[in-house]
């Protein structure tokens, strides 16, 4: 059974701003996970304290905007270069 493609080309850019928008998000995460465990902010903190603590709506809606902003930069650089 072969399907037909439904015109890829379409997809790929739908598909390569999803990546590029969750990959910001995943750097956004891990470098805010990383900073609950600095000397900083306290030692005995466990990892499930400090998951709670950045899943949080202001944080995932300042990830999103961030990576729509970083999408759109890269995008421009990419057209440019």
């Amino acid at each position: 059974m072969a399907q037909k493609p439904g015109n890829p080309r379409k997809l790929a850019p739908l598909s390569r701003a999803l990546v590029e928008t969750g990959f910001i998000i995943f750097l956004f995460y891990s470098n805010l996970l990383m900073g609950e465990f600095t000397q900083t902010n306290g030692q005995g903190k466990s990892l499930l304290f400090a998951v709670k603590d950045i899943f949080t709506l202001a944080n995932f809606m300042i990830a999103m905007i961030t990576a729509l902003i970083g999408y759109l930069v890269v995008e421009y650089l990419r057209r440019k270069l």
